[in-house]
């Protein structure tokens, strides 16, 4: 046979035995291997035996008030955060019939003190045994429940707010019975929560220009602090001595010290065009009402990363030196109105349902559920087990860990 003859047999044979495939092992067959990005998670696959540490991306659904109630249905999404964020399972929380919309989820946390995940919707809140996936509790309190809830480090308490009244509720994590409730007659609109990094203050914000700050210890209100627009989405810095925060009217930030109350800086966006498409008359719909929902720091504070929402991007600003200074921007695949970062301070979950890596500043992922369709979730939750137990858990508000040098304080700006 000659040799041209023999080469189209081969050909022929080996086209013959790719067919004979699942259509996923014919494209492992056909196609080569992918480089990995050198800052994106991998682990060894296969084998006899799993690895012991396991970490999932935890995505609520609804998880946004700014799509479709439908769009991915509603549970719990379950990703690999180290096999390219690919599908495990979809965790049911509530069987909603076809027939109705579920609840738009408001909030997350978990805890591996109480080996749960809690799931605030707004109507009720719920734990979920993370061994079991089944429910443990669930709670309504007087039905005027619930906005983000935030857990205690010791697992002791946790704390969630009121759908938009002026109080928040203390709640026992293991049973999910009211311990108390501490209002701020000032802080009308409940909405955001997050606590001090040893747990001892909480702040508690409304949709309003007054933030609630209360003693954990006593479950009292202490103090307030005054904003000069209706404080949006914020953080707190390792010490909880700062809070950078989303305002209304503003594509940026603000830094407020939380020992005299004052306000330090105000913190602009340069560039994009953002006062003039904001003041617009009229003014175009912009989603959740204000240029900048979402901010978050790196873990070790050097970076605030804050969310345009009028255009799409995630800009960067440079927190060594006071005030921060803007560095680059990042376009979105979509509108970015929440940051979640990840344990190891290298990938931040957007809302937009992008993966972007923290220092080269690339997207390198995406967040799809089973169908492959973009989650675009403000509500997720990076958590690390091992041999099926929760061992760490990042927090859904992009606090920062660790301290970074910077000049003192200059003098605070003048509040309108």
């Amino acid at each position: 046979m000659h040799a041209t003859k023999l080469l189209r047999y081969a050909a022929i044979v080996l086209a013959g035995s790719l067919s004979v495939l699942p259509p996923a092992m014919r494209l492992q067959a056909a196609e080569a291997p992918a480089v990995r990005d050198p800052h994106t998670k991998a682990r060894r696959t296969g084998g006899l035996k799993p690895p012991e540490e396991k970490e999932l991306i935890y995505v609520m659904l609804p998880g946004t008030l700014e799509g479709s109630w439908d769009q991915n249905g509603s549970g719990i999404v379950v990703l690999d955060a180290t096999d390219n964020f690919n599908f495990v399972k979809r965790i049911v929380t509530w069987d909603i019939p076809a027939s109705r919309f579920p609840e738009q989820v408001a909030g997350v946390t978990a805890s591996p003190v109480t080996q749960m995940i809690y799931v605030a919707t707004r109507g009720r809140l719920a734990a979920w045994d993370l061994r079991t996936e089944k429910k443990v509790w669930e709670n309504a309190f007087d039905g005027n429940c619930c906005e983000r809830p935030q857990m205690a480090p010791n697992g002791s308490f946790m704390y969630v707010g009121s759908d938009l009244k002026d109080y928040w509720y203390v709640v026992n994590p293991m049973t999910g019975e009211l311990i108390t409730t501490v209002r701020s007659p000032q802080s009308p609109n409940a909405h955001n929560l997050n606590l001090s990094p040893d747990g001892k203050i909480a702040f508690m914000a409304p949709n309003g220009k007054v933030m609630g700050l209360a003693d954990t210890t006593t479950h009292k209100l202490l103090r307030t602090i005054s904003f000069p627009d209706n404080v949006r989405v914020f953080v707190v810095n390792h010490d909880g001595s700062r809070i950078y925060s989303n305002i209304n009217n503003l594509l940026g930030f603000v830094i407020a010290d939380v020992k005299s109350g004052q306000i330090l800086h105000k913190v602009e966006v340069s560039g994009f065009g953002w006062p003039e498409t904001w003041n617009a008359t009229p003014r175009p719909r912009i989603p959740h009402g204000c240029p900048s929902h979402g901010i978050a720091f790196t873990n070790d504070e050097k970076e605030v990363w804050v969310c345009d929402g009028i255009n799409n991007y995630i800009h960067i600003f440079d927190n060594t030196q006071m005030p921060p200074k803007q560095l680059e921007s990042i376009k979105t695949s979509a509108g970015p109105f929440w940051i979640t970062v990840g344990l190891d301070g290298h990938l931040a979950y957007c809302s937009s349902g992008d993966v972007i890596d923290m220092k080269s500043r690339k997207i390198v992922g995406h967040l799809k559920d089973e169908y492959g369709r973009p989650m675009y979730s403000e509500k997720l939750l990076d958590m690390v087990f091992t041999n099926g137990k929760l061992t760490r858990v990042a927090n859904q508000f992009g606090n920062a860990l660790t301290a970074v040098a910077r000049p003192a304080a200059t003098e605070p700006v003048r509040k309108n």
